[in-house]
């Protein structure tokens, strides 16, 4: 049946990428692994922080791997092309990578530090919603407690949940016992059904942007008011004679009325 041909591929796919996976370790940041079929043959597409880790000097390490696949899954012709993660924040299997090597390296007593900080990384780098839950017998405590980590918006149901959330699940094994970490990121780029968009009139938008293209001129100073009083102006003061003139005045003598006699036959 047709079915079983499928449920057949989708194991063997599933073990390519547990076997790569364990290969090339946590050093590399291996973020996703996609196995593609195309004319030529099988396109296997490796994500990581450091492609330089995966190549090898000289391309020998991506010669060796090719190699064990073409003879261990019996691929006719994989070809193994290495991209660079630009976020790695956004990818919920490096996050859990970095939670496993944490509580591995610090121990789990600071399980609540890691988790906190994590999240904040992903918050930080644009992330719509995120989940971080660590739980197992490793957390410190009388018995097996699971906490959760959650900031932003997370969709529990529905197709934006099956086919956008990015789910990633990994185990750290502790003295104290075995802990599991599952990350839940829902990236930027994710667009949800209730979502609104103001489109803006295009002769609008081509004004606003002209006028914030446009060089701003320089405004003139505002000159300080002057203040009209309402009383009249004073008198101007009259020109000072020269002081020649103003001597002569005092000095010269006042001239004495003459008296003048009527004649004596007016009488």
């Amino acid at each position: 049946m047709i079915e079983r041909e499928f449920i057949k591929d989708k194991a063997k796919q599933l073990k390519i990428r547990e076997y790569v996976s364990g290969i090339l370790g946590n050093a590399a940041g291996v973020g996703s692994i996609a196995i593609e079929k195309t004319p030529l043959g099988e396109k296997i597409v490796i994500s990581a922080v450091k492609p330089g880790l995966i190549i090898g000097r000289a391309g020998k390490t991506i010669s060796e791997l090719t190699y064990s696949l073409r003879t261990k899954f019996g691929l006719e012709n994989p070809q193994i092309e290495v991209r660079e993660v630009i976020n790695p924040m956004l990818s919920a299997t490096i996050v859990a990578q970095r939670i496993v090597s944490s509580l591995e390296r610090f121990g789990p007593a600071r399980f609540k530090a890691i988790g906190h900080r994590e999240l904040q990384g992903i918050m930080n780098a644009g992330a719509v919603g995120a989940e971080i839950r660590i739980g197992g017998r490793g957390v410190p405590s009388q018995r097996a407690k699971s906490w959760l980590f959650y900031a932003g918006h997370m969709k529990k149901c529905g197709d934006v949940a099956m086919s956008d959330v990015d789910i990633a699940i990994n185990k750290a094994n502790l003295k104290s016992g075995t802990v599991g970490i599952q990350v839940r990121i829902m990236n930027p780029s994710v667009r949800l059904p209730d979502t609104i968009i103001f489109k803006e009139e295009p002769k609008l938008a081509q004004a606003v942007a002209q006028q914030a293209a446009a060089p701003k001129v320089a405004q003139p100073a505002a000159q300080p008011e002057t203040k009209v009083s309402a009383e009249p102006k004073a008198q101007e003061a009259k020109p000072a004679e020269p002081a020649s003139e103003a001597t002569a005045k005092k000095r010269a003598p006042r001239k004495k009325a003459e008296k003048t006699e009527a004649p004596a036959g007016e009488k």
